[in-house]
């Protein structure tokens, strides 16, 4: 005998009220919304962590800022006087120009040369580009007492030129040469990170250039400066940018290979700021030196991103 009846009918799932309003979005809204959730989480980390503690130290730079001391009274620009008036911060400040002067065109001429020859290398090139750029990931610290040990008095390379018949030589404890033997470190770890760079903007070159300009009669310096050079330009852009920031911020090579000295001949800005926050407590004049360096570091951005920048439009 056949039985007829009425299923019975599921009960319906409560939807949370999330889920329901993505369920209704089109797939351009959900892409939209997945773009912009995944952007929003480094916004975030990035205001946390960079904006935050840029403008906190704004307001600590106007208050005389002790560690040590409960009140935090403000003195308006009298942190910026005493730094402009501290003969040590000047030093620090022309110690930094040197580096930056000195270690960018050093830096960006070493990494343009070695991706140069690299474009050439035909056998092992992938060899030759991971041994360049093996001190670039090797830790700054390790890199710095390497150095300070092979520069020592008694160190080795003194030795090899004892051996050679010259004189040995003071370096890093000679207040004339400590600086340009820790710029000659700092080039040499970045020379791998500068000759990516620019192997990446010469493989973007076409060869239908070099091909043209060789049929013309140009020789290779004519092709290296009227082709090579200008279509490297936003490539240069970003490595003067970078290279700037990172002598400008030169504190880890100084402080593990001179500590500033002989003589604070080798002081940097940075490092300057560490010793007045962590060694004498003064957050004030910490961060009034901050924020003067933050000043420096944003207007000679600017100009280089004008500068360069304008130079490749024209071209």
């Amino acid at each position: 005998m056949r039985t007829t009846g009425v299923i019975p009918s599921r009960p319906k799932r409560r939807r949370l009220w999330f889920g329901s309003g993505i369920g209704r979005l089109n797939y351009r809204h959900k892409q939209r919304l997945f773009i912009y959730g995944g952007l929003l989480i480094p916004l975030i980390y990035f205001v946390v962590i960079r904006i935050l503690p840029i403008l906190y130290s704004f307001n600590v730079s106007f208050r005389e800022w002790g560690m040590l001391s409960p009140d935090k009274p403000f003195v308006g620009f009298d942190n910026y006087a005493t730094l402009l008036s501290d003969s040590l911060f000047l030093k620090s400040l022309v110690n930094t120009g040197i580096y930056v002067v000195v270690g960018v065109p050093a830096q960006l001429i070493a990494g343009l040369i070695v991706a140069l020859l690299l474009q050439q290398v035909v056998k092992l090139r992938g060899l030759f580009r991971t041994a360049y750029f093996i001190p670039y990931v090797t830790s700054v610290v390790a890199v710095s007492w390497v150095f300070r040990w092979l520069l020592m008095k008694n160190g080795i390379v003194n030795a090899l030129f004892i051996e050679l018949g010259l004189g040995p030589q003071s370096f890093l404890y000679s207040p004339s040469q400590a600086i340009f033997w820790i710029i000659a470190v700092m080039v040499w770890q970045n020379i791998g990170f500068q000759m990516l760079i620019f192997l990446a903007g010469l493989q973007n070159i076409p060869k239908l250039y070099y091909e043209a300009a060789a049929i013309d009669g140009a020789t290779g310096w004519q092709r290296f400066v009227h082709i090579t050079i200008p279509l490297l330009n936003p490539v240069m852009l970003l490595s003067v940018v970078m290279a700037s920031i990172g002598f400008l911020q030169s504190f880890t090579q100084v402080l593990n290979m001179t500590g500033g000295g002989p003589l604070d001949s080798t002081i940097a800005v940075v490092l300057h700021i560490y010793n007045l926050a962590f060694k004498s407590f003064d957050m004030g004049l910490a961060s009034a030196a901050t924020v003067i360096l933050f000043a420096i570091i944003f207007m000679l951005t600017l100009i280089q991103l004008k500068v360069l920048g304008s130079r490749f439009q024209q071209e």
